[in-house]
């Protein structure tokens, strides 16, 4: 009998191990079966079931087919849709788990790839090339790249293939997109009125202003709860990078400009940042600065907002912290030192290039495509964007002018435009060109508000003509580019905020550049350079 026992543990332990070799990433599926579909007609004669991950807003609901905006589309098509649906800030690692074990759903909505994942997971074979099903079953799609056919270049990865279907959306083009800047800075010039300012021109006059803030109860409520200037500390549209182009090239979120001459350049290796963390950390010496600025949430950063707590503080757009009233406006850029005005371009672009993947466990490529398309057609891209109209139980985005065909954005009332989109949208893929604009939809509200300031406050103030590209790296270029960002940027990170409230840089600086190389910036710096060459001459 014991022999009998030994002799089960060891079959056990080898099924196993056998088990888990012969499984691989294709031993399991959370795809759909064949349904035999070809030559497929929207709508479908019977109705037709996908699997889908995506991930959506906490304020959005759970079951994405709760928006009116899939409810349509299910009866337009005849498709019905089955969701793994995450939060975002569960998403990612929920989407690693389910590709490394091989729950594949048939597509990924929302996918948010970056180019190293759509080229490692279209090497090992886990997402398919699209742009057969793209010229076969997708004359939406089709009909963007022949209208803007850039994009069909940015797009296609270094080998040729294209492995997902993009966001794009145009707000204008060149300095005067949208994306020029993201980090403006909003003055309470409620406060300045009150206290009988003017609106500063050079950083010296913000200093004065700032302290004005904090000493002379602008509020004038006889309580020192002012917070004369405020951030979050490396965090995109809330950095405070905007005010470093006051002391040279600037600085934006991933610390690169392009000069005029084509040449790629570090900003946070530059003179002019150090110079910027200098004024910095005189500003954080007088007491000026949010004590939290170098640690708090996005959920504290408009709570003090929505209080007017601020006196400057910096984000895309106002209405999502302090809302659109006139207590705030935007700080034109400051003169430094030396006297000139500039302004860092922010690499922002409308495009997103992994919005949508399918997967290699997908038996049903040709309806997949199809029902995709339809996310192109503009109407609809219009609606995956922004939102809907005739919604009974949100706050609609449009109004559906049947005779124009055409949508048009309502009044928000207040509302905050980003929760609305959140609650109501699916975030794509999807292409708004600039020509949609007066034809299949109005301009957002905000959005025409936003160009209007850039193109009156900062556009003129842009030097530097060019800007950094979406570059598709090579799996190759991209691997070794990650691998430098991870500690290269953390360390720059970590150095921005301990100078911001220590100070020292001087002493600091030869020993910090030194170590900028020893963490590969040299090489970093040359991949960026040869895939802004590679991009910009193709």
């Amino acid at each position: 009998m014991k022999k009998f026992y030994k002799l089960l543990v060891v079959f056990l332990a080898f099924s196993v191990v056998l088990s888990g070799c012969v499984g691989g990433k294709s031993s399991k599926s959370s795809s759909s079966e064949d349904l035999g579909l070809k030559d497929i007609k929207f709508p479908l004669e019977e109705k037709a079931t996908l699997h889908f991950m995506t991930q959506s807003s906490a304020l959005a609901p759970t079951d994405p087919n709760e928006k009116l905006i899939y409810q349509r589309l299910e009866e337009e098509t005849g498709v019905h849709i089955d969701w793994k649906n995450y939060t975002k800030d569960q998403f990612i690692e929920k989407r690693n788990l389910a590709l490394a074990s091989g729950e594949l759903p048939d597509a990924i909505l929302d996918a948010a790839f970056s180019d190293y994942d759509l080229l490692k997971y279209a090497k090992d074979g886990t997402i398919v090339p699209v742009e057969d099903l793209i010229e076969q079953y997708m004359p939406n799609l089709q009909k963007v790249l022949e209208q803007a056919p850039e994009y069909k270049a940015m797009i296609t990865a270094p080998d040729g293939h294209i492995y997902s279907f993009p966001w794009i959306e145009e707000l204008g083009s060149g300095k005067e997109r949208i994306q020029v800047v993201d980090d403006l800075p909003w003055i309470n010039v409620e406060w300045l009125n009150n206290l009988g300012l003017e609106m500063p021109t050079t950083t010296e006059e913000l200093k004065e202003v700032l302290l004005a803030f904090k000493t002379q109860d602008p509020n004038g409520n006889g309580e020192a709860d002012e917070i004369p200037l405020s951030f979050i500390i490396n965090h995109g549209g809330e950095d405070p990078a905007f005010l470093f182009a006051s002391f040279g090239l600037g600085d934006n979120w991933d610390h690169t400009v392009v000069t005029d001459e084509g040449e790629v350049v570090f900003t946070a290796a530059q003179e002019g940042y150090k110079e910027g963390m200098k004024f910095f950390n005189e500003l954080h010496e007088l007491g000026l600065i949010d004590v939290e600025a170098f640690e708090h949430d996005w959920n504290k950063y408009v709570a003090k907002g929505k209080d007017h707590k601020y006196g400057l503080y910096f984000t895309w757009d106002k209405g999502n912290i302090t809302g659109m009233n006139d207590s705030y406006d935007v700080m034109p850029p400051l003169a430094g030192p030396s006297g000139e005005v500039n302004v860092a371009q922010t690499n922002g672009f409308g495009l997103d290039r992994g919005r949508m993947v399918i997967t290699s466990a997908n038996k049903n490529l040709e309806l997949t495509a199809k029902w995709i398309d339809q996310l192109y057609e503009p109407l609809q891209s219009v609606q995956n964007n922004w939102g809907t109209y005739g919604d009974t139980e949100q706050q609609n985005i449009f109004e559906f002018d049947e005779a124009a065909g055409m949508l048009k954005h309502l009044a928000l009332d207040g509302a905050a435009p980003v929760e609305i989109r959140e609650k109501t949208n699916v975030a794509g893929p999807l292409a708004i060109l600039d020509e949609y604009y007066g034809k299949y939809t109005t301009k957002p509200d905000d959005a025409a508000w936003r160009l209007d300031i850039l193109k009156d406050v900062i556009v003129p103030h842009i030097k530097a003509e060019n800007f950094y590209p979406p570059v598709f790296f090579s799996l190759e270029e991209a691997d070794e580019k990650s691998k430098i960002e991870t500690d290269l940027f953390a360390y720059v990170n970590r150095k921005r905020a301990e100078w911001m409230t220590n100070g020292n840089i001087d002493a600091e600086w030869e020993e910090y550049l030194a170590e900028l190389e020893r963490l590969g910036l040299s090489t970093w710096l040359q991949i960026k350079q040869d895939g802004y060459d590679r991009t910009v001459n193709q």
